[in-house]
């Protein structure tokens, strides 16, 4: 819920004195750029939201990862760098949110059809 409402969540935290709207624009922009080098032939390396391998000891089946574009599209997707306990602390508590949103994501896919 906090993720889908991460925009009203920014106008709040401003007290109304601007958006998300910028952030997520350059987000996008950046997104996109590495997508298009990276089909270009030059690799180029960007966060992306990607389905992961329960094979690769990832918690959960989608997490936001590091990845490598290249001519061909995803060329790598990173690991998970070592954290420090802080840093773990913090990514198990998120855990938990994410696989109920997940989950909902996955129920909502299943059962609306999105063709017209």
């Amino acid at each position: 819920k906090h993720v889908q409402d991460a925009g009203t969540d920014v106008v709040n935290a401003k007290g109304g004195k601007g958006s998300a709207t910028l952030s997520m624009a350059y987000a996008g922009a950046k997104f996109g750029n590495a997508v298009l080098c990276g089909l270009a032939g030059e690799e180029t390396t960007e966060c992306a939201y990607i389905m992961r391998d329960a094979a690769e000891g990832a918690p959960l089946p989608y997490l936001a990862s590091k990845v490598t574009f290249g001519k061909t599209g995803i060329v790598k997707a990173h690991c998970i760098e070592k954290l420090n306990e802080y840093e773990q602390g913090r990514f198990e508590e998120c855990l938990t949110q994410l696989k109920d949103e997940i989950d909902a994501g996955l129920q909502y896919a299943q059962t609306t059809s999105l063709a017209r």
